[in-house]
């Protein structure tokens, strides 16, 4: 059953000035690196930091629109979904982001449809 956003428990994780647009900036957890990625229309996003193909770190690819340039093999992540951009198939878990002002909030209850950390 999916969480609903009363059920979610949020961590603050900084400002929205703290991520260069078109940037990521890498949240440490126990259960292993979320990227939380700001696009150029300042929107806030949140992934698995790991690449469905390789395993290669989400965080240092390039944003561009609502999406992430994998740095090892290019492969295209829908920041929104977490989804690969086709032909190519697979997912990174994605992340609620809660912005509030400048502030930054993270839920660590991955979104439904790809595997949790």
């Amino acid at each position: 059953m999916a969480a609903t956003m009363k059920q979610i428990d949020w961590i603050a994780i900084g400002t929205l000035s703290d991520i260069p647009r078109q940037g990521a900036r890498v949240v440490r957890t126990q259960q292993g690196d979320i990227a939380v990625f700001r696009t150029a229309d300042d929107e806030v996003f949140a992934l698995r930091d790991k690449c469905p193909h390789k395993g290669g770190p989400l965080s240092q690819g390039i944003v561009h629109g609502k999406r992430v340039a994998c740095p090892l093999h290019d492969w295209k992540i829908h920041l929104d979904t977490g989804h690969a951009v086709a032909p190519d198939e697979g997912c990174a878990a994605s992340y609620p982001v809660r912005v509030e002002g400048d502030k930054l909030y993270l839920s660590l209850i991955s979104n439904e449809g790809c595997p949790k950390l």
